[in-house]
């Protein structure tokens, strides 16, 4: 039976129409780019467009659904590593995630209060006319179930901070608490005869989310190392990461891998993403594996400010599409979606470096793009891909074998 990743991209579409996907959403899918009044709004002093390859994990069981995730990257083993993390985790049933309720955060600031103390007491005096403020700032979101929810106040040195806790709905939420913290901050500082200094959305989140995986540690045997003595390796990597900087921010990296593909497939902000996560992290590994009780349990706990709905979301044909893919209907289905991928891919990369090392499979799906980067076109690709030797996998190489393939002199 052919394999998925051995079909062409055309009948990869035509299975994922059998399982339910959408022939409109597969044609947008295989569409070539943005129309160039889309992309011309989208952004600033437009010349072209910048295209990636977009891949698919499928099959991975998420709080006991099966979910196939888009994801947007250039490199091969990424994809590669997520597939192979999904099947090893659905063996055991696959991963168990939930969402913290979906919150976003902004600060207002003023800087050289007189007296903190007595601000606070003003400000909190007219507590509920600063809740109305921030409803007629943005009515819809209240009708919605959103809006502000809470405001809290804090010292920061000199800087008297409002921290203003704004449920977004579905969106992520960025423009909704610039909205409401440039509104609350007008109507403060005339309370306190004082401007504000700013008044800006926070990418630093508290609002986490948690992905847990318990399995079974003989489905992680390779062809050389038995399951056991892998789970051991993988436990030993994860107490190491604990206590090594420069290992944790290798093993952080291997988990955003895939969520942050899989955010920018969905329409996301990866750079939102990935300054929530660095401030979360601190230099700490956002995942622990351990051996317990003759299972191999792994746990990832990270923040994941996305949305459904909203900005880029709703203007990307491919968003769209790469969401309705995955059947993520509400923030937290895909908040959940990308733990789960983050933690698969975790394993897979934890997995080869126990095992056969992390070059084995890396290289080789690296041998296609040295055929590319070398000059070979259609399928001159797969015949200098093949011929590239696991001791012949550089540029030069690639170039010798394109020109023997080609009876030239490279």
């Amino acid at each position: 039976m052919t394999k998925f990743y051995e079909l062409t991209p055309a009948a990869r579409r035509d299975l994922l129409i059998a399982a339910g996907l959408a022939e409109a959403d597969a044609a947008v899918l295989a569409a070539p780019g943005l129309s160039p009044d889309v992309a011309a709004s989208l952004t600033e002093n437009v010349i072209g467009q910048y295209a990636l390859p977009l891949g698919v994990v499928r099959a991975l069981t998420v709080n006991g659904q099966s979910r196939t995730i888009a994801m947007v990257t250039e490199e091969p083993s990424v994809i590669a590593a997520a597939n192979n993390g999904a099947r090893i985790v659905n063996q055991s049933g696959g991963v168990t995630a939930t969402a913290a309720p979906h919150r976003v955060q902004a600060e207002v600031v003023f800087d050289d209060v007189p007296d903190h103390q007595q601000a606070v007491a003003v400000l909190t005096a007219h507590r509920a006319g600063l809740f109305r403020v921030a409803e007629a700032a943005h009515p819809s979101a209240v009708k919605r179930g959103g809006g502000l929810k809470d405001i809290t106040f804090s010292q920061r040195g000199r800087f008297m901070v409002m921290v203003l806790t704004i449920a977004p709905s579905q969106a992520m939420g960025a423009n909704l608490a610039d909205t409401i913290a440039e509104a609350v901050a007008a109507a403060a500082a005339g309370m306190l005869d004082q401007p504000a200094l700013v008044a800006i959305l926070t990418n630093h989140s508290d609002a986490l989310v948690q992905a847990t995986v318990s399995l079974t540690p003989a489905t992680l045997r390779t062809s050389q190392v038995d399951g056991l003595t892998i789970a051991r390796r993988i436990a030993a990597l994860s107490d190491l990461a604990q206590v090594d900087p420069l290992r944790a921010a290798t093993h952080n990296k291997g988990i955003m891998n895939g969520i942050e593909a899989a955010v920018l497939a969905t329409g996301n902000d990866t750079r939102a993403v990935a300054a929530a996560v660095a401030a979360y992290s601190l230099g700490r590994p956002l995942s622990s594996w351990v051996l317990t009780a003759g299972r191999m349990v792994g746990q990832l706990t990270l923040p994941l400010p996305v949305g459904v709905l909203g900005g880029a979301i709703s203007a990307l044909p491919k968003a769209q599409a790469a969401l309705r893919l995955g059947d993520f209907q509400t923030v937290s289905d895909l908040q959940c979606g990308l733990a789960a991928l983050g933690l698969v891919q975790n394993l897979a990369a934890l997995r080869a470096l126990a095992g056969p090392g992390i070059q084995a499979g890396h290289m080789a799906l690296q041998a296609k793009a040295l055929a590319i980067a070398a000059g070979a076109s259609g399928a001159e690709i797969q015949q200098v891909a093949a011929g590239l030797s696991a001791q012949t996998r550089t540029l030069a190489a690639a170039k010798q074998l394109l020109a023997n393939l080609r009876g030239t002199t490279e």
